[in-house]
């Protein structure tokens, strides 16, 4: 594929302005030349042990997620102030049918990724102990998730946004719960996809937004009547890459 070159700094801030509707970028190609993730990898037992003994893999740079090539522009801006850590939760809900993973979709007015779907999660507090106590707490808060119903078994790589925030993406599996309680201030709604739907190159879209500061390629999956992109897409393309080696 191709695109325009830009400098670095420029493609790491080139946000979306307000109103920004991603779906009406047109799709640059679909990965469904990549390889499929074999199906006995997405039994819990078999996910498990891949996070508890990992191969060797490598994270994928986009141009929102340059943790890797852009340490040094991190640092700088850590040591400024201008980066939040914060962590989500990826929740794999245990059903008798195999893996899926619950998802929420963001109010329309927060300040940071109204309106998209994401994980349960946000900023550390001082009181938190490591990212997984974020991802947990974060979880009970915003939709009533109960912590006891989790098992963590691992994390993926920091992963950087446009907004500021160093998001360090919590995997657990997670018992179904009757009924979730919803923070009304940031989730509108809670919904379930298939962890075989996400986990299938097929199903990833890949878009190129130009804009006066610069393009911003970025990933995007639909399920439905669903719309999945930005940085939660980005994870899952890392939880993706982890599983199909």
């Amino acid at each position: 594929m191709t695109q325009k070159s830009k400098p670095q700094d420029q493609r790491l801030s080139a946000a979306a302005p307000l109103g920004f509707d991603a779906q009406a970028i047109p799709i640059h190609e679909v990965c469904h030349d990549q390889a499929k993730v074999a199906q006995h990898v997405l039994d819990p037992l078999a996910l498990k042990s891949r996070f508890q003994s990992p191969p060797v893999w490598h994270p994928e740079i986009t141009d929102e997620n340059r943790q890797v090539i852009a340490a040094d522009i991190i640092a700088k801006r850590q040591a400024a102030g201008k980066i939040t850590q914060a962590a989500v939760l990826i929740p794999l809900l245990l059903r008798s049918e195999g893996l899926s993973v619950l998802l929420t979709q963001r109010t329309d007015h927060l300040h940071d990724h109204a309106g998209q779907i994401s994980f349960p999660g946000g900023r550390m507090d001082p009181g938190d102990a490591d990212p997984h106590d974020t991802a947990l707490r974060e979880s009970e808060e915003e939709i009533g998730l109960d912590r006891a119903a989790v098992e963590i078994i691992g994390h993926l790589p920091q992963y950087l946004t446009v907004s500021g925030y160093s998001v360090t993406p919590v995997v657990g599996f997670v018992k179904p719960q009757a009924e979730y309680v919803l923070d009304a201030f940031e989730v509108a709604d809670v919904f379930e996809v298939p962890l075989h739907f996400l986990m299938d190159p097929a199903n990833h879209q890949v878009r190129i937004w130009e804009s006066d500061q610069g393009s911003r390629r970025f990933y995007s999956m639909l399920y439905e009547n669903r719309f999945i992109w930005g940085a939660t897409a980005g994870m899952l393309r890392n939880l993706y890459h982890l599983l199909k080696v």
